[in-house]
């Protein structure tokens, strides 16, 4: 085998890996550091790849500029983003290949957890965000260079505290009981926690591509979109999960230095992750099929959970949008789907919607409902609502009401969600913080709309059981926030007056 007629950054080994079982996992580990338009060398001993990687190329947008073929192995070079003869320098040597470097991390479970500590209690009719803020441009380009690795982590974590300043104190500013941090450190509301476990990485969506059954429609289902895929980035894991630093807690504990309000924390749910990162030919690699994956979910989300109240988080909150998927999407006999990032296979209604109750009761049995919450939506990926799910909460009765969690966050205000009388079947234990602005619309609520709409809720559920909160979050997608941090905080704001002159009677 010859040379490449250009000289290239990087160089790995992929070895008998095919685009199925990880070699893709490299590719973008390998690819993300490089700036655009500079040329990455990839050698591979299986022959589909030459099959194959074009494909990749072509669906994520970089250029497959070479391809040698020796007796044992194939080298292909490819450039990150289009390629530009002009901008790179031709190759005077060949380098040695580089060695595999997927190396899986070896997971260590504590033997203890510690207990929570004392929490500021949350009133009724209080009035919190559900967990998103936007992020300034120039934090959004932080988060692209650590991303991509050129940045470091300390850089970055710098750039994310005067971001998280500036969301407590525009929450603060609109009056709010409880303060989130705007989770702006993360990319988005779910993907995160694959960039901070242990045996998990962070790929673009768009790299996920190759593997459905139909790639050309599915990348034309994420076009019409108003999510950027190739900058939406989605868990990939290819060893046994572990939790050996935390996702959530620097978050609260930050938070905590700037504020004495109570705070609130959002994980994405157990069986939110399961879905996201249940990949076939990828996952199973680690694990044998979806619950076992699903056990390790459980364990790692359960340890955090005893971090997050230990640290003095008020009220935990877990994501678990897709559940309205599993009720109310097309795909009712299972199969693939997309909705707020969750790209993997389910199966039948009733079976998934018992799964995730198993995995939700499972990750909070035994510790304090009172701080413990559950939220659902439609789909906050859009300002567009026809793209969203439409459909009641009657399918989901029976999860709410079983799932340990003391607080509901559920969308209310949209007409897509149906009749929320629905929900006085709900336990008297149960709180609901009721969705009373769309945060899908710039448009500010006035006072007394939003007064009509807790009233009605005090009316069906009593007052001790209301909170007030947006149907979502301003941000779930940190490169696609639904409104702007100004318009985010006059709706907080008209909430918190309707709260006051309620509360005065």
């Amino acid at each position: 085998m010859s040379q490449h007629p250009y000289a290239f950054q990087d160089s790995f080994d992929g070895g008998s890996l095919d685009c199925g079982n990880g070699l893709l996992l490299l590719i973008r580990k390998h690819i993300d550091p490089l700036r655009p338009g500079q040329l990455l060398e990839i050698l591979s001993a299986e022959a589909s790849v030459a099959d194959d990687l074009p494909s990749w190329c072509r669906l994520t947008g970089n250029a497959l500029v070479s391809t040698l073929q020796g007796e044992e192995c194939q080298s292909f070079l490819v450039c990150k983003g289009p390629f530009d003869p002009s901008r790179v320098s031709v190759a005077s040597e060949e380098r040695p290949p580089m060695p595999l470097t997927q190396e899986v991390t070896e997971v260590t479970i504590p033997d203890s957890l510690p207990e929570p500590a004392p929490a500021p209690k949350i009133e009724p009719l209080s009035v919190m965000g559900v967990g998103s803020w936007p992020r300034p441009p120039w934090l959004l380009r932080a988060l692209h260079e650590r991303l991509e690795g050129r940045l470091s982590n300390e850089e970055f974590d710098a750039a994310a505290q005067d971001s998280v300043r500036l969301a407590i104190q525009s929450q603060e500013r609109a009056g709010v009981d409880v303060v989130t941090d705007g989770e702006q450190r993360r990319d988005n509301y779910a993907s995160f926690v694959g960039g901070l476990l242990d045996n998990c990485q962070l790929i673009p969506l768009t790299d996920l591509l190759p593997y459905v059954d139909h790639p050309e429609e599915f990348k034309q289902e994420l076009d019409s979109l108003d999510v950027p895929a190739s900058e939406v980035r989605h868990p990939a894991v290819f060893g046994p999960l572990g939790r050996s630093r935390p996702l959530a807690v620097h978050e609260v504990e930050f938070a905590r230095t700037l504020t004495d309000r109570p705070i609130k924390v959002a994980l994405p749910g157990p069986y939110l992750l399961v879905r996201t990162m249940w990949m076939e030919c990828i996952s199973d690699r680690a694990y044998a099929d979806r619950e076992a994956l699903a056990k390790d979910v459980v364990r790692v989300l359960r340890e955090e959970l005893h971090h997050l109240l230990a640290a003095g988080a008020a009220l935990v909150q877990f994501d678990e949008p897709v559940l309205t998927e599993v009720a109310h999407g097309a795909q009712g006999d299972g199969g693939r789907s997309f909705m707020c990032g969750a790209l993997g296979e389910r199966g039948e209604t009733q079976q998934e919607l018992e799964f995730a109750t198993d995995l939700l009761c499972q990750v909070m049995r035994g510790l304090p409902a009172d701080r413990l919450a559950l939220h659902v939506c439609r789909g906050n990926w859009s300002r567009d609502e026809s793209v969203a799910l439409s459909g009641d909460y009657a399918p989901l009765l029976n999860l709410l009401e079983r799932v340990p969690a003391e607080t509901l966050v559920l969308e209310l205000c949209t007409p897509r969600a149906g009749d929320e009388s629905l929900l006085r079947s709900l336990p008297e234990t149960k709180r609901i913080g009721v969705g009373v602005v769309n945060q899908k619309h710039a448009r500010i609520e006035s006072v007394d709309e939003i007064g009509a709409k807790v009233l009605r809720a005090i009316h069906l559920f009593g007052a001790d059981r209301v909170l007030l909160n947006p149907d979502c979050g301003f941000a779930t997608f940190a490169d696609n926030p639904i409104t702007a941090a100004d318009v985010a905080e006059r709706k907080l704001a008209a909430m918190v007056e309707a709260s006051r002159r309620l509360r005065k009677g």
